[in-house]
C-alpha cells in the first residue's frame, strides 16, 4: 500500500491530469464539432489532444452480442499474444471510431508536428471519447516509440471510458511496458465503464434513452426524469447483473475452480471478451482516490463497488449512476486538492476486517468493498504472485539450459575435428558422444516445452515473452538444438507417415522462441530459418529438381546470408554432409551458376 499525491503515484502532474479533464468534457460539450481539440500551451513541453464521445448506440456495438473483432494487426503489430499468436480482441465500433478520425482528420500532421517539438503527447477523452483516446495512444506507440522514431512516450488519460478490449490487449500493454501510460479514473458509482460488458440485445432499449440522456446536444441531456424513470432503473440492474456475471466468471477462474458446472455453463453462456487495462484511479465520491494496476481485480471491482441492496438502490440512486459520468472535472477537482490517495498493492495481503486501522482498509471502506469482495480481489493478487513465483522458478534453469548448451556446442565441435556435420552424426548415431547429445535434447526439450505450455495458458507474468535474456537464450537454444531435433525426426522416417517437419511436427518450444526474436527485432517470420534448414533439405531431396526450383534457388540464397552471418556453419559443405551429397546432383547448369558454388567446390 502507498500513499503520497496522485501524480508521484501515477507519474503525471496533478495540474496535467485537472488540464486533461477539463479538455475531454470540453470535447464532450462540443460534440458534434471537431473530431478533437488540440490544445498547447507556449512554453509547455506538453500538447494535448481530446476526442468527444458518440452518443449513437451504432457508435458503441458494432453488432450483437458483444461488437468485437480482431484488432487491425497491420497498424498495431505488438498488440498480441507473441507465442500463442492470438491478436487482442477489440470492441469494432471504437476501433472504426479511430481509424476514421485518423484517415479523415490532420490528426497525424498535428501530432508529428508536436513531436518535431519534442512535446510530450497527451491523448485524452470522456465517454467513448477516452475509447478513441486509447487507440491514438496505441497508435502512437506503434508508430513511433517501438520504432525508435521518438523517445517522448505519450499519455493516455480516460475519465468514464468503457472498456474497450480483451486480456490479449492487456497483456501486451505490459509485455511493451506501455501499460502505465494508460491512466483511467472511474467513478464508483458510474455505470458506463460498465455498460459494455452487457450483450446489446439486454440493454439496447434502455441505452438509447441513456445515451440521449448523456448527449449535451439532446433535449433529454441531463433530464432527471429519464435518470429516474423505470427505463433507466432497468438498464441498471441489467448491466449490474452482467457485470455480477463476468466477475463470478473471472473470480471462479483466479481461484481455480475446476467445476463441471461453470464450464458448462461458460460453453453455452457467452461472456462479455472485455478487460480493464492500465492504472484505475477509483473516484469514491468523497474525495478519496484508490488506484489499482491488477486488471483481474479491477474487473471485480466493477461490480462489488455496485454491488448494493435492494433498499439503497431507489430512483435517486439510479439518477446518480447516470449523472455521475458528467462530473469527472469536478470530482477531480476536490480530490486532487484533499490528495486522500492509496495505491493498492500487494493485494493477496489486503485485510478483510472492516475496523482495521491500515489505510489500505480505510481505501476499501471508501470503495463499499464486502468480505467476499476482499477475497476476490485477494484471488487476483494471489494469481498476480504465482506467476511471480512460476517465473522464479522458470529462471532458476537458466543455468541447467546453459550448461545443457554448453554440451552440444561441444558435440558439435567434436564433430567437426572428425569431419563429419553434427546434424549427419546425430541422424546416423554411431558413436557415444551421439547419444549422450540425445540426452541432453531431451533435457532441454523437458524445460523448454513446461514454459511453452505456462505461456499458453497464462500462467507467466506478461512480460516474460519481452525479457532480452530469454530472447537470447531462446535463439540460442533453437539455433543448436532444433537440427538435432530435425534429425531425429528425418532419422525415424516420421515424415512418411506424418508428413513434412514444419508442417506437422515443428515443436512449439522453437515455433515460440523464434516469434520472440522476430517481434523483438521487428523482423518478419520466414517460412524457412536457418534452424529449419535441414527439414527444408530434407524435403527437396526426395523431390523432382523441375518441381521444386524456385525453392531451390530460395534456399541457396538464404544460406549464401547465412553462412557469412555465422548463423549456419560451414560444416553443411563437408563431403559427406546430406546437404552437399544432395545439392551435387542437381543439374549441372544450375550448379555452375549457384551463388553457394564456392563454398562447395573449394570446401
Amino acid at each position: 500500500m502507498a500513499g503520497g499525491k496522485l501524480g508521484d503515484n501515477i507519474g503525471l502532474h496533478e495540474e496535467l491530469i485537472q488540464k486533461a479533464a477539463k479538455l475531454a468534457m470540453k470535447a464532450h460539450d462540443a460534440f458534434p464539432g471537431e473530431p478533437y481539440l488540440h490544445e498547447k500551451t507556449r512554453g509547455s513541453t506538453d500538447t494535448f489532444f481530446a476526442f468527444p464521445g458518440s452518443w449513437c448506440v451504432d457508435h458503441w456495438y458494432s453488432r450483437k452480442p458483444f461488437g468485437e473483432t480482431r484488432l487491425m494487426f497491420r497498424k498495431f503489430p505488438s498488440m498480441k499474444s507473441v507465442g500463442n499468436d492470438e491478436v487482442a480482441l477489440v470492441n469494432e465500433a471504437f476501433s472504426r471510431r479511430f481509424q476514421e478520425l485518423l484517415s479523415n482528420s490532420p490528426l497525424e500532421i498535428e501530432v508529428e508536428k508536436s513531436i518535431s517539438e519534442r512535446k510530450r503527447v497527451i491523448f485524452t477523452g470522456h465517454s467513448s471519447g477516452g475509447a478513441v483516446a486509447i487507440f491514438a495512444a496505441i497508435w502512437f506507440f506503434e508508430k513511433y516509440i517501438r520504432p525508435n522514431h521518438y523517445r517522448i512516450s505519450p499519455f493516455c488519460l480516460t475519465f468514464g471510458s468503457p472498456l474497450v478490449s480483451n486480456h490479449v490487449f492487456s497483456h501486451a500493454l505490459r509485455r511493451e511496458n506501455w501499460a502505465r501510460h494508460f491512466i483511467h479514473f472511474v467513478m464508483k458509482y458510474d455505470i458506463v465503464p460498465r455498460i459494455i460488458l452487457s450483450p446489446l440485445p439486454s440493454i439496447e432499449q434502455g441505452l438509447k434513452h441513456i445515451l440521449d440522456f448523456m448527449n449535451p446536444k439532446s433535449q433529454c441531456f441531463q433530464h432527471e426524469a429519464i435518470g429516474k424513470s423505470d427505463v433507466a432503473s432497468t438498464f441498471l440492474f441489467t448491466v449490474i447483473r452482467n457485470a455480477l456475471s463476468v466477475s463470478s466468471h473471472a473470480a471462479c477462474n483466479l481461484k481455480g475452480c475446476t467445476n463441471l458446472l461453470l464450464e458448462t455453463i461458460s460453453s453455452i453462456i457467452q461472456q462479455s471478451p472485455y478487460s480493464p487495462f492500465g492504472i484505475c484511479v477509483f473516484c469514491t465520491g468523497n474525495g478519496k482516490l484508490v488506484i489499482l494496476d491488477n486488471p483481474d481485480a479491477v474487473l471485480q471491482l466493477f461490480f462489488f463497488c455496485m454491488q448494493l441492496n435492494s433498499e439503497t438502490i431507489d430512483s435517486d440512486f439510479v439518477y446518480r449512476t447516470f449523472r455521475d459520468h458528467l462530473c469527472y472535472d469536478s470530482e477531480l477537482q476536490e480530490s486532487l486538492s484533499m490528495q486522500d490517495v492509496t495505491y493498492l498493492e500487494n493485494l493477496s495481503d489486503l485485510p478483510l476486517s472492516f475496523d482495521s486501522r491500515r489505510n489500505d482498509a480505510a481505501a476499501l471502506n471508501a470503495l463499499g468493498l464486502t468480505t467476499r469482495a476482499r477475497l476476490c480481489v485477494r484471488a487476483a493478487g494471489e494469481l498476480e504472485k504465482q506467476k511471480l513465483a512460476n517465473q522464479e522458478r522458470i529462471d532458476s534453469n537458466k543455468d541447467t539450459i546453459r550448461e545443457a548448451l554448453k554440451r552440444i556446442q561441444e558435440y558439435q565441435t567434436s564433430c567437426e575435428i572428425r569431419k563429419v556435420g553434427y546434424y549427419d552424426a546425430f541422424k546416423i548415431q554411431r558413436d557415444t558422444n551421439d547419444f549422450n547429445a540425445n540426452i541432453k535434447r531431451l533435457e532441454l526439450a523437458g524445460i523448454w516445452d513446461e514454459i511453452v505450455e505456462m505461456i499458453k495458458r497464462y500462467e507467466l507474468p506478461d512480460g516474460f515473452e519481452g525479457r532480452k535474456e530469454w530472447i537470447e537464450l531462446g535463439t540460442v537454444f533453437r539455433r543448436f538444438v532444433e537440427p538435432l531435433d530435425i534429425a531425429n525426426y528425418y532419422r525415424h522416417s516420421k515424415n512418411e507417415d506424418t508428413g513434412p517437419y514444419m508442417v506437422k511436427a515443428r515443436p512449439k518450444r522453437y515455433r515460440f522462441t523464434e516469434k520472440w526474436r522476430a517481434h523483438a527485432e521487428r523482423m518478419s517470420m520466414e517460412s524457412i530459418s536457418e534452424t529449419t534448414f535441414w527439414a527444408e533439405v530434407e524435403e527437396l531431396r526426395v523431390r523432382p529438381f523441375a518441381d521444386v526450383k524456385d525453392r531451390v534457388l530460395r534456399l541457396e540464397e538464404n544460406v549464401a546470408t547465412w553462412v557469412p552471418n555465422r548463423l549456419l556453419g560451414k560444416d553443411v559443405f563437408l563431403d559427406e554432409s546430406t546437404f552437399t551429397k544432395w545439392w551435387k546432383t542437381l543439374p549441372l547448369e544450375h550448379r555452375s551458376r549457384s551463388c553457394i558454388a564456392g563454398y562447395i567446390l573449394f570446401n
